[in-house]
């Protein structure tokens, strides 16, 4: 293991909002941010955006360190490295305020820092980051709960913060799945280094989605891709009111891989079972987590289907443990290895 590396692993924002007046509120909402306020926000987290795709339900962006998806009430930002992500709460909040928008629901998730001695303030640890956002928070979100989820390795932990008001109604059978990887066959992993002395940015990055079979785990979507210098990968995928996302940080001693993406309940449940196997077989991880994220009325016929799916295609779960947030979602965290490891 390096003593010190690029830190795969991201910091995840959702940010929630509703409009104070309906009727004078525009149907775009926060995707009328216009392109200077949202590097202005950027800046502060200390990465820029390189490439973006959009359609008629909302926008997403490739960001030097990983993506943001702007919707007319929602913003998710995942930012990796060292970058600051918890220090967007405040502009972005005021930006949707001058917009005639209110924050009703904050979540925030990460994984186990590889580097976690890297990480500048607020992120020096997990408590510094809940003070950070609970000063940064209107008081109306009252709901609030900070929590670290276990797995079997102490190295692989999940940290969730949440606050809602009490209004906060989720989408009706809506989940969201993050999966982390770690350990990546070597093989796959040199898939995402630049070769014949390219140059990074957009057509690097179709090369290696082409290359590696990202392309195929979800034909319908509409993929904006990134390939950086002299290694490293990023993709959104937009498929009409969802995104997919996946970053590659592939350096031998800590290679790491991310694949998010949401759902529906009422989706045909081999969907996700063809997804999660896509993604696997993609990356070969010898490590992988799992937080499957939603209401508590549909958690139950969502990990379930999680499990099944990894472990058909190798992996074996090793730990599964659930929590729930008020005014929030029920997160399901699992972790799986693959067969040939013994722990």
């Amino acid at each position: 293991m390096a003593v010190s590396g690029f830190e795969g692993f991201e910091k995840r924002l959702e940010l929630h909002f509703s409009g104070d007046d309906p009727s004078k509120t525009n149907i775009m909402g926060l995707r009328l941010l216009n392109f200077e306020s949202l590097q202005e926000v950027l800046n502060l987290v200390q990465c820029t955006i390189v490439s973006a795709v959009g359609n008629q339900f909302f926008d997403a962006y490739v960001l030097s360190e990983s993506s943001m998806f702007i919707y007319p009430t929602k913003v998710v930002i995942k930012t990796c490295g060292t970058t600051q992500l918890l220090k967007s709460i405040r502009p972005l909040t005021i930006y949707a305020n001058d917009l005639g928008f209110t924050l009703r629901e904050c979540k925030y998730t990460r994984g186990s820092f590889i580097f976690p001695k890297s990480q500048p303030f607020p992120h020096s640890s997990f408590k510094e980051e809940v003070i950070f956002i609970e000063e940064n928070l209107p008081t109306t979100l009252c709901y609030r709960k900070a929590s670290v989820l276990p797995s079997k390795l102490s190295s692989h932990s999940w940290h969730v913060f949440t606050a809602g008001d009490p209004t906060v109604v989720g989408d009706e059978g809506a989940y969201t799945v993050e999966i982390c990887m770690t350990d990546l066959d070597k093989t796959q992993a040199r898939k995402f280094y630049l070769h014949g002395g390219g140059h990074g940015g957009d057509t690097a990055g179709k090369e290696m989605t082409a290359v590696t079979g990202i392309g195929n785990i979800n034909p319908n979507a509409i993929i904006c891709d990134f390939g950086f210098d002299p290694c490293g990968y990023s993709m959104n995928g937009i498929d009409g009111d969802r995104y997919s996302t996946i970053h590659v940080t592939p350096e031998d001693g800590y290679s790491y891989a991310s694949y998010e993406c949401v759902g529906s309940i009422y989706d045909d449940q081999n969907d996700i079972v063809k997804m999660l196997k896509k993604v696997v077989q993609v990356f070969r991880p010898g490590t992988m987590t799992v937080s499957t994220a939603a209401r508590s009325d549909v958690i139950g016929g969502v990990w379930p289907v999680v499990k099944l799916a990894a472990e058909s295609v190798g992996l074996k779960c090793r730990s599964c443990v659930m929590d729930d947030f008020p005014a929030s979602d029920t997160i399901v965290f699992q972790m799986f290895t693959a067969r040939r490891k013994r722990n």
